[in-house]
């Protein structure tokens, strides 16, 4: 058994393909092992800026003889079949074996050394390595044939054990020399075997394991800002691409210029980090300070004085861009900038930004006006929202797209708007994903709220959909943020109606752009419609049907328009119960107990649903709610099976029951307006309380009565007595949609 050590040495790996690229490196190597019958009892890979590297432990030095069997016809077998079994083996008929009257084609391969496994495997990698980004160089890159690596590729180090592997890549011979450091150790270096592999490096100021340099990085670097009484600004991103750009990483703390400080934190972290890669520190307060840690690739002979200061200087010259791009952005109030949203195309489909900012101004107020988000001022509210996006167009988010939001909040704080204003408009974006912050102010709410609701519906009603894992307009992304901001603020929104009122903002915006092309008075019309009773897909259709238009026979446009925005509203609820039970699941609830919510039809308020839910959930894990399950599901297929879909008849028997029978209507007599008063004033636990009532009568009716007796009078009364069973339940959750 021998190590293998396998290092190809090229120019610089970009340091976000390091980590990828070491994965590939393992399995690629796996197969090329796997097809020559051989295992490493171990495989490790490395990644430097310079190299790519893999160690693969306790590789057998030949691999061993196998004996391939391949079945083929009877002996007894028409002579073409014969005849083609052994075209595919390449055999001989006396080289077939036969057994209990079958032929079998018996092929032995002898074993072969590793080292000749290896040779053939290490170019079958390297042209098959799937670099996002990739080069040809040299003579040889004028043929599409040439090799291909990240970047040229200057040499290759394989090692079986001590002994070289001999191979060739790309017109580089594989070896047993690597180079140091390129400015501590610029020269060869002979590597003996794997073993010796980073304990040589290491001496020649080379750090191949990628996890000990982001340690050295972390460590020191929040050590520096220790010792300045500092707390480093932590990010591991960060920590990983500076340990993909250094091999010697060497962290150094510098100051800058305090009066930058006046910029927003937001832009300064954003600066050092995207465009220099710097760390950023806080002082005792929790504020910025005017401090940073960058990351040398050398250890300086003047203890990284010179370093720091060029680093300062470029920092500066960075922030002083970032400055001029604020200072400037304040001179225009967020209204002119809001302006300019009209000359950008939001979608080619739903018109410009500015109209997207209209319908968003729109639905802000209506949520408010409607009590909807309670607290809120509903003048503040379009405020924020017309001004939310404003910033779009701002020099600072131009550099810097990440700030969207963000900067508009400081714009508006800084031009005298009121305070719940600049913080609608910065944390109107928010959620964006599970992790990150809910907001919960009202006028934040009804903003954020809006802009989800419009993207959502917009979508929908032009027939833009997610498909599989396509979704370009990110609207599972707003479904979800719909979702939290509810489930945290307790928002009492019912979705169909929020859906209906975007829709139509929609729907109104479009009969804009049909009113110009067809005449004003559409747009009349339109107004008036909207204004009495919400546009929906009807009254598009009978206006268009108007002598005036005929749109619809002349404009496929406008036809797909009024067909995809007929069904928004459906679409849109269905959508959100399949984003609610990914994303209740994360958090423990079954998705089979939303199912048996949503089943019941009408139930769009997320706040009450996932009460139910929850109620359902906590019942169904008791003894009660599984044999009261189990009886529904009983009861249900019985109903089934004879046909009984209609409403459950409360009308008594016209003979006299049997005992446990009449025990059953007199439960229900109690459970159904007991669970149905429990219900209307959203005590779910109530109503499940009620409905475990019905667990013992259940049983005693299915283990004493016969429903199908052959007294026909008899057996409808028994089956209308199990359709009030199934409705009580049915009352509270679809109990058929339930797993179990």
């Amino acid at each position: 058994m021998s190590d293998f050590l396998l290092e190809l040495r090229s120019e610089e790996i970009p340091a976000r393909m390091q980590d990828k690229a070491r994965e590939d490196l393992a399995r690629l190597f796996a197969a090329e092992l796997d097809k020559a019958g051989l295992k490493a009892a171990a495989i490790v890979t490395f990644a430097t800026p310079r190299r790519l590297a893999l160690i693969a432990r306790d590789l057998p030095l030949e691999t061993q003889a196998v004996s391939e069997e391949v079945k083929g016809p009877r002996a007894s077998a028409p002579p073409q079949a014969l005849e083609g079994f052994l075209r595919k083996t390449g055999l001989a008929r006396e080289d077939l074996v036969e057994r209990d009257g079958v032929l079998f084609a018996v092929t032995n391969k002898p074993g072969r050394a590793t080292a000749e496994v290896l040779a053939e495997a290490i170019p079958a990698i390297v042209r098959a390595f799937p670099w996002p980004k990739s080069m040809r160089w040299g003579a040889a890159s004028r043929s599409t044939e040439s090799p291909r690596w990240v970047r040229p590729l200057h040499g290759i180090v394989a090692l079986l054990g001590e002994d070289i592997v001999a191979l060739e890549v790309a017109g580089v011979t594989a070896g047993a020399m690597t180079l140091g450091h390129r400015f501590h150790h610029p020269g060869p270096i002979t590597i003996g075997s794997a073993a010796d592999y980073e304990e040589k490096l290491r001496a020649c100021h080379v750090i191949v394991d990628h996890d000990q340099r982001r340690a050295i990085i972390r460590d020191r670097a929040t050590a520096l800002a220790a010792e300045a009484g500092l707390t480093l600004v932590e990010d591991e991103g960060l920590v990983a691409e500076n340990a993909g750009l250094t091999e010697w990483p060497v962290p150094l703390l510098g100051r800058f210029d305090p009066d930058f400080l006046a910029v927003p934190p937001e832009v300064i972290q954003l600066t050092a980090r995207v465009n220099q890669k710097y760390f950023v520190c806080r002082d005792a307060a929790g504020k910025l300070a005017n401090a940073f840690v960058c990351t040398a690739n050398i250890e300086a002979s003047d203890g990284g004085a010179k370093i720091v200061e060029g680093n300062r200087k470029v920092l500066a010259a960075r922030l002083s861009d970032a400055r001029f791009f604020y200072d400037t952005d304040l001179k225009v109030p967020l209204g002119e900038q809001s302006a300019k949203l009209a000359k950008i195309v939001f979608h080619e489909k739903l018109g410009t930004v500015a109209d997207k900012v209209d319908r968003v101004a729109k639905l802000a107020r209506w949520l408010v006006e409607q009590g909807i988000v309670a607290g809120a001022d509903a003048d503040q509210a379009e405020r924020a929202a017309r001004l939310a996006k404003a910033d779009l167009v701002t020099g600072m988010v131009g550099e810097f797209p990440e700030l969207q939001g963000l900067m508009g909040g400081y714009y508006a704080a800084a031009q005298g708007e009121e305070p719940a204003v600049s913080d609608a408009i910065r944390d109107h974006y928010k959620p964006v994903g599970q992790g990150d912050d809910v907001p919960t102010a009202p006028v934040t709410l009804a903003v954020s709220l809006a802009d989800k609701l419009d993207t959502l519906a917009s979508f929908f009603a032009i027939g833009e959909l997610p498909t599989g894992s396509k979704d370009p307009f990110a609207l599972r992304r707003a479904a979800l943020g719909v979702i939290l901001l509810i489930e945290r603020s307790g928002v009492r929104l019912p979705l169909s109606a929020a859906f209906d009122v975007a829709v139509g903002e929609v729907a109104q915006a479009f009969g804009h752009r049909l009113a110009m092309q067809f005449g004003g008075d559409l747009l009349a019309a339109f107004q008036k419609a909207a204004g009495e009773t919400g546009v929906t897909r009807d009254m598009l259709q009978a206006l268009l049907i108007d002598r005036r238009l005929h749109a619809h026979e002349e404009n496929p446009a406008v036809a797909a328009f009024l067909d995809t925005s007929g069904r928004a509203g459906p679409a849109l609820l269905g959508f959100f119960a399949d984003r609610l039970k990914v994303q209740q699941r994360e958090a423990g609830v079954r998705h089979d107990l939303i199912d048996a919510v949503f089943a019941l039809g009408g139930e769009d308020d997320l706040v009450r649903l996932l009460a139910r839910v929850r109620a359902l959930q906590a019942f169904v894990g008791t003894e009660d709610g599984a044999n009261l399950l189990a009886g529904y599901k009983r009861a249900a297929n019985i109903l089934k099976k004879e046909g009984v879909e209609g409403p459950a008849s409360t009308t008594p028997p016209s003979y006299a029951p049997e005992p446990a029978e009449a025990a059953l209507h007199a439960a229900l007599d109690q459970a159904e307006p007991a669970a149905a008063a429990a219900v209307a004033r959203e005590d779910f636990e109530g109503a499940m309380a009620a409905l475990a009532s019905l667990r013992a009568p259940i049983d005693a009716f299915f283990d004493a009565v016969t429903v199908n007796d052959a007294d026909p009078a008899k057996r409808d009364s028994r089956l209308a007595l199990l359709a009030r069973v199934r409705a009580a339940v049915r009352s509270v959750a679809d109990f058929g949609r339930i797993e179990g």
